[in-house]
């Protein structure tokens, strides 16, 4: 067996976990499926999902999705011409930590879920 399929299996075993210890339903279309998104439903109504791309995020409607990856502040430098004068700027901007680990995902999730909708 593959890793790749291991750790599908084992994200799919928790997404079952969730359902049957808190009612968590997954409403995961095709087309996110193949996209590698993963969305799902809580007993009170909301929605959140996972993306591959290393995000969790909150869908209570098509134009208000949150990001609930933990934030950091970090530096960022651009240099550019200010008149005939090369100036670099330094600037604080906020950024977010990615969740590489589809399994990881789905923990953070459930945890987030728990202590913000599920009071458990």
């Amino acid at each position: 067996m593959s890793w790749k399929t291991e750790q599908l299996q084992l994200e799919n075993a928790y997404a079952l976990a969730m359902l049957h210890e808190d009612g968590i339903v997954e409403t995961t279309t095709n087309r996110q499926w193949r996209n590698g998104t993963r969305q799902f439903k809580l007993p009170t109504g909301q929605t959140l999902a996972t993306y591959k791309s290393g995000y969790v995020r909150r869908c209570d409607s098509s134009d208000r999705i949150w990001q609930l990856n933990h934030k950091y502040k970090r530096k960022v430098r651009w240099t550019m011409l200010d008149g005939m004068e090369l100036v670099t700027r330094e600037y604080n901007v906020w950024s977010r930590a990615l969740i590489w680990s589809g399994l990881a995902r789905l923990n953070f999730l459930h945890k987030y879920a728990k202590k913000n909708y599920l009071n458990k």
